[in-house]
């Protein structure tokens, strides 16, 4: 399709020439120069590539969050937020260069032929993909592919002497955004959501219903880590805790006329009482959401300073697959804010390093190395209470980052993959004991806990690939590793990725802020209606 087009432009171009060159002058440029480069260039070149590169080019000077993106890189990073894709069904690992089933997808292809966890594919359509460091990636490619088309696998299965070969017609597979829903206590639920795609709201929904149904009387929003995703889907999830007219977002640029997205007054979770988790690595729709729950005096915002990014992308889509994600507005929250953070056009480095940045600056560690500036004081819409615009979302409550416990040690065993290695290996050896001992996530949270002698495997797992055994180090991390581990372990046994964050979140510090909070009536109350106090010493005039 692209070098039709190039050809359609060749043509174009030769026309503009031959007409007095009526077009503009910028782009009798550009095309003069892609016609001169083709026609006379001393060898021969890709025409595709040229343009893809023009096109990489130009966006490149633009804002940081205007991209191009080929064919393939544009499916790879619209499938997450589409809900589904289309394969066999499985979540996998790599063991020693196999592919190990951690799952199945419930009622999915590989499900519905027998493929169980504990399997190990061995080759798929007669290509080894055992024991040949084939990349992640590539075994995507060979097992993912159109609905209704077929592939062969060859599996190794425990207990089994001979492979086992399995055919297996792809189907569309469910990729879901809440990852956890479960209630803490026996009044406070907790959801956590870990992007905002097309199916985000109804998944929302579905657990919040849930949890009432459990007695949930509050509530607890987790968007930590949540890069964001559909603005509709913010703006759903928003009118079910917002009252009739009570605006959301709205949106503005250049060439995009104002654009206001109001609540409808027809949700169902309008009282309910809440705290939303956010942290450094929560953008956009994360951004939308909690900046419009913060502007309406709505919730408790609990964490650290959002990414802070404003802006808004609109899809030029080719008819080739690929597309052109071009800024072309500006979003605000209700009270004026525009939470993207400032940005020179062009400068993509220094932007992309921002994040470290305020590491180095001390912001996630220490609430003095904030600095909120005074020129970008807001007032929240019910009860006046100031609020910060100048990037990102501040939150009500600061929650330092805890890394007394990650060493170095701790680093670089979760970097060398051990800590997931040591998972399949235990699970593989230990499933049916373990799922036969623990019916229940909460009856293996409350009892499960790994051996010394199995913390030792772990260990010298770790030194044989060449991460050297640290005692004191070790000590300082052995709580954090045995509870990833744990949590890890409980995920794979109950084919449930809520079960990890149950396992954790008895460590995660933003949750117990949050869930301070909300206990204390008379502070989320204070919270609501004043602000932060400590927040005041912290302007920058």
């Amino acid at each position: 399709m692209k070098k039709l087009l190039f050809v359609a432009l060749s043509s174009i171009l030769c026309t503009a020439m031959l007409t007095a060159q009526r077009m503009p002058e910028h782009l009798n440029k550009l095309f003069n120069a892609i016609y001169g480069v083709t026609a006379f260039y001393v060898d021969s070149v890709d025409e595709n590539k040229l343009v893809e590169d023009a096109l990489r080019g130009m966006i490149e000077k633009l804002d940081p969050h205007s991209s191009y993106t080929d064919p393939k890189e544009t499916k790879e990073a619209t499938e997450p937020l589409q809900g589904e894709f289309e394969g066999i069904g499985i979540q996998f690992n790599m063991k020693e260069d196999t592919l190990y089933v951690i799952q199945t997808i419930p009622n999915g292809p590989s499900e519905r032929v027998g493929i169980l966890a504990g399997d190990r594919i061995v080759s798929v359509n007669d290509t080894t993909i055992a024991g040949v460091k084939m990349s992640r990636t590539d075994i995507m490619k060979r097992l993912r592919g159109k609905k209704g088309t077929r592939v062969n696998v060859l599996v190794k299965r425990m207990g089994v002497k001979e492979l086992i070969t399995f055919r297996i017609t792809r189907d569309k597979i469910p990729l879901h955004s809440v990852d956890a829903s479960y209630m803490i206590n026996d009044s406070t639920g907790y959801v956590r959501i870990s992007s905002f795609g097309l199916k985000t709201y109804d998944e929302m929904m579905t657990a919040l219903d849930n949890l009432r149904d459990q007695g949930m009387r509050q509530v607890v929003i987790d968007l930590s880590d949540n890069g964001g995703g559909y603005l509709q889907a913010a703006v759903a999830m928003c009118n079910e805790f917002l009252r009739d007219g009570q605006m959301i977002v709205y949106t503005e640029g250049r060439s995009a006329p104002r654009s206001e997205a109001h609540a409808q007054g027809n949700g169902r979770y309008r009282d309910m009482k809440m705290a939303i988790i956010v942290n450094q690595f929560s953008a956009s729709a994360s951004e939308i959401f909690s900046g419009a729950m913060q502007d309406w005096d709505r919730a408790v915002i609990v964490g650290r300073r959002t990414f802070g990014k404003g802006l808004v992308q609109r899809p030029l889509n080719f008819a080739d697959g690929s597309m052109l994600r071009l800024t072309v507005a500006r979003y605000y929250t209700p009270s004026g804010r525009c939470i993207q953070k400032p940005y020179k056009l062009g400068e993509r480095k220094a932007y992309s390093d921002d994040l470290a940045e305020r590491g180095r600056e001390g912001e996630y560690y220490h609430l003095d190395s904030i600095h909120l500036p005074d020129s970008l004081r807001y007032t929240t819409l019910v009860n006046k209470r100031t609020v910060y615009g100048g990037g990102g979302v501040m939150p009500d409550v600061f929650v330092p980052v805890d890394t007394s416990e990650y060493t170095t040690y701790y680093r670089d065993l979760v970097a060398k993959g051990i800590v997931n290695q040591f998972v399949v290996s235990y699970v593989d050896k230990n499933r049916k004991k373990l799922k036969n001992e623990y019916t229940t996530i909460k009856d293996f949270d409350n009892r499960f806990s790994l051996t010394d002698k199995e913390m030792k495997q772990f260990i010298a797992m770790g030194e044989k690939d060449s991460v050297k055994y640290d005692e004191a180090k070790y000590r300082i991390s052995e709580r954090v590793l045995r509870t990833m581990i744990k949590g890890l372990i409980a995920r794979d046994i109950f084919a449930d990725p809520g079960a990890y964050s149950i396992i954790v979140n008895h460590h995660n510090r933003d949750l117990d802020a949050a869930l301070e909070v909300l206990a204390d009536e008379q502070r989320y109350r204070q919270l609501l209606t004043k602000g932060n106090p400590e927040y005041e010493r912290l302007v920058r005039k």
